[in-house]
């Protein structure tokens, strides 16, 4: 199982806490740091939206021009993403081929404790 995210992203650490409290075994990818190719990128896509992994919110999105912005579609997010990995929204978990884009308790321990809903 991996943990993709920016080691100082606040979302990131929750997740990271999360998982080292429940004793979930894990390998922390940091984008920035680590870099991000394409391949996973598009392993990604096939679970979820890229509307979903595209962070809107964040103040990378921000930076990018207003155009570019106006005109985004999925093969110029990939682009935008492999260029400034700090827009993917954040943490991405990526367990077999189950994909979890941000951080939802819930969500963490119906995937990974046995048990759980």
């Amino acid at each position: 199982m991996i943990l993709y995210g920016i080691k100082n992203c606040d979302t990131v650490k929750k997740a990271r806490r999360w998982l080292e409290a429940n004793g979930v075994a894990f390998q922390f990818h940091d984008v920035r740091d680590d870099g991000i190719d394409e391949q996973t990128i598009q392993f990604w896509l096939q679970s979820v939206n890229w509307e979903t992994l595209l962070n809107k919110r964040s103040t990378t999105w921000r930076q990018v021009d207003q155009i570019q912005r106006d005109t985004i579609n999925r093969e110029n997010a990939i682009k935008l993403m492999l260029a400034s990995p700090s827009i993917i929204k954040r943490p991405v978990l990526v367990k077999n081929n189950t994909i979890l884009v941000g951080f939802n308790e819930d969500h963490y321990k119906s995937l990974l404790l046995k048990g759980s809903i």
